[in-house]
């Protein structure tokens, strides 16, 4: 019974931070340390503000 409570509780956790960019975040930041070890990776507002510029000159086509 406390494993399948542990098992949901961390499919919850793992849901929420799909959901908010947090694990986007962390993989960007360990794949910025094994591309740029000698540069300190970007703070998360500075990741956020990143991804906002590239998602505004990318726009995607929508039929509406």
């Amino acid at each position: 019974m406390r494993t399948r409570a542990v098992r949901m509780l961390r499919t919850v956790r793992w849901y929420l931070r799909e959901l908010t960019g947090e694990a986007q975040y962390e993989r960007y930041c360990a794949r910025h340390r094994e591309l740029h070890p000698h540069l300190p990776a970007p703070t998360r507002r500075e990741f956020d503000e990143q991804q906002a510029r590239q998602r505004e000159g990318q726009p995607m086509s929508r039929c509406c």
